[in-house]
Parts: structure tokens; sequence; C-alpha cells
């Protein structure tokens, strides 16, 4: 936060206040129980919501609870992430369930516990745990009521304004994804007669690296494409060229694609594919991102594709228009492709940017300067 992000922070809060003091205490005076849920016997049907750790997951015919409560997530990945369970509804054993006793400003304690992150408190590293114990110690800034419901106003009416601004984003950037997907079909859609098919195995060069997963160094100067979404780091490279990079195995087949330019390094599962002269790289790019995962299902024996053989590659039938042709409709796909797809700009910066606004104004509202007590 910088020094004008600060003085802005205690003005608001000094306005906020006028004056009141706010005291502290911890989780446990302030709560009538920190109990764990019991069911265990979740199903796809039933009268009642399951909450779990990531909010409802099942449904159940024995209702337990009927009231207003705090759910916080005890185990795994999602341990420490916070819910609000309403209604008629059963909780699973793998949440904490939160009663905060009667003048307690149940919305406010949430906002709270969610600001400030509990899952960094967790314990464990292959079984992330945050236990009853460790969350009836943590102190809780205690602002009079009248504040907290003017918070609870002010982030409800946040809450509610950023979810339909995201809501308008990820519905304007679904839609911009489905033109891409017409027009990149369009683009790329050849009559048998219209241009000359050739095998890929005729237009590429394709082959895998040497290295595995466990090779990879936080800080390396190079490249390493693997098997899945984010490229990793080496110290040493394998190839300096121009390929289109695909996962071997896993659940990125077919899937997960990456251009290539330069220096870099190459999972032993991964496949490298080098367009010889006369095919433009982004022209197979495209074309493969669109088509090749549909003609590996269908070549594939069994119904759900999990590794790839090079033969399935040399088989593959590309259409080879002219050269012209292929830079024309390259020029045309990159621009969609960055309007859509680009996680620095558009639409998918937007959404982070709204998010990132709303957590910056929740923090603003509930960073109270806190006691120096170890949890």
């Amino acid at each position: 936060m910088t020094n004008e992000q600060q003085m802005n922070h205690s003005h608001f809060l000094e306005r906020l206040l006028d004056g009141a003091e706010v005291g502290w205490k911890s989780l446990g005076e302030i709560t009538k129980k920190i109990s764990s849920g019991k069911n265990k016997d979740k199903s796809e049907i039933g009268n009642y919501p399951v909450y779990g750790s990531t909010g409802i997951i099942g449904k159940t015919n024995n209702k337990v609870y009927d009231e207003e409560q705090i759910l916080v997530a005890r185990v795994g990945a999602n341990a420490g992430r916070v819910n609000i369970a309403q209604g008629e509804y059963d909780v699973s054993d793998n949440t904490l369930i939160i009663q905060p006793i009667e003048n307690t400003n149940l919305k406010f304690l949430y906002y709270y516990l969610v600001n400030i992150n509990l899952n960094r408190f967790t314990k464990g590293a292959g079984q992330p745990l945050l236990t009853s114990g460790q969350l009836k110690k943590f102190q809780i800034p205690i602002p009079p009521p009248k504040v907290q419901g003017e918070i609870v106003r002010i982030l409800d009416n946040f809450t509610e304004l950023t979810a339909e601004l995201t809501a308008e984003l990820t519905a304007e950037l679904t839609a911009r994804q489905k033109q891409y997907s017409y027009y990149r079909d369009r683009l790329l859609t050849f009559g048998e007669d219209e241009v000359e098919w050739k095998p890929f195995g005729e237009i590429a060069v394709i082959g895998t690296g040497k290295h595995d997963t466990k090779d990879a160094v936080e800080d390396g100067d190079y490249i390493f494409y693997a098997r899945g979404r984010e490229p990793l780091k080496l110290n040493v490279f394998d190839f300096e060229e121009t390929s289109i990079i695909t996962a071997g195995d896993g659940v990125g087949v077919g899937k997960v694609f990456h251009y290539a330019q330069g220096k870099y390094a190459l999972h032993q599962r991964a496949y490298r594919i080098v367009p010889n002269e006369g095919v433009d790289a982004r022209f197979i790019y495209h074309f493969i991102v669109a088509n090749f995962y549909n003609y590996i299902k269908k070549a594939s024996v069994s119904s759900s594709v999990t590794s790839l053989r090079r033969s399935m590659f040399l088989k593959f039938p590309m259409p080879i228009p002219s050269l012209e042709k292929q830079k024309e409709i390259v020029a045309i796909l990159d621009k969609f492709d960055t309007l859509t797809n680009s996680i620095s700009e558009g639409l998918l910066k937007e959404i982070e940017l709204r998010q990132k606004q709303y957590e910056y104004y929740r923090d603003l509202l509930l960073n109270f300067p806190k006691p120096e007590i170890e949890v």
C-alpha cells in the first residue's frame, strides 16, 4: 500500500468510526461454538443442500440446520475458504461451522474472515489443515454495531455491483469467444477440391523433448514447455526455432498448445511441431487448435484420450492453401485471439481489475490496526 493509499485509508476509517474505539476479541469469545459438520452421505438428489469446502456440494434428505451460519473449509486445497449457509441444510465433515453469539453481526464477521485469507494460516504441506482451535484464537475487531452495519451495507452493495459487472463482462467474453470460434471455423474450413491436403508428417518435423518436470528450476534462463498450460523454467535449452508445442499425455492432450519462438526446453512427453518451408507456423497453430482434438478423439481406441502417439500426428490431414492465403487467415485470427484470450488485454484483464478493485475497498473497510498477538 502506498503512502497516499495509507493516508486515504486512515482518513476513511476515522470518518467511519467518528471517534468511536475498536475493541478486539478472540473468535472463540464471540461465538457459541466452532464445530465440524458431520455429513458423509451427500448425493445428487435430496430435499436439502449439503454445504462443503466450495459451497453447495451435494444434496441430502436429512436437514440438520435451519439458521444462518458461517462455514470454513477445514482440510484440503480449499482449507480456509469462507461461506455463509442459509435456509435448511446439512454440512460436510470437511467443513467447520461458526455460530456467532447473538449480538455479533454475522455478515461483518464473514467479510472480515474472508478478507484476512485464512488459507495462509493452514498447516501441513501435503494436506493443508485448519482446526477449530486455531480459529478460536483469531483476534477480531469489534467496532460499534452501527459501524459494523454500515460496513456490511457498503460491502453488500459493492459485492452486488461487482457481481453484476463481472457477469456482464463474462457474458461479453463468452459472446466474443463464440464469435471467434464461428469465424475461425469459417476461415479454416476447406473443401476437398479447394486446396491441397497433405498428411501432417509431410509438412512438419514432429518430435519430443528429453526433460522431466522435476528438472524445472524457479528462476531458469529459458522457457521449459512441459504438459500443462503454464510453462516452467530451465537453465538449459534444447531447441532454437519456431514451433508448436502440445502435451503428449495427461489432461492437456489435444487441448494445450503453445506457440514457441526462440530458445526453449521441452518435456519428454511433449511434442514439438516444426513446419517445413512453405507452411506458416501460425496457420498450423490455429488449425490444430481448432481441429486436432476432434481428430484424435476419432482416432483413439478409447472414449477418453489420455496420450498421443507420433503416428497420430503423421496421418493428421492438413489443408495447404497458398502461403499468401495462410498469412491472410493468420492476420485475422491473431486479432481475434488477442481480443478473446489475452490475459493482459481485453475483457479477461478487465474482469481481473474489477475483482482487485473490490478486494482493495474491502481491505480499506476492514483493515483495522490490530494487536500483536500470535495465532
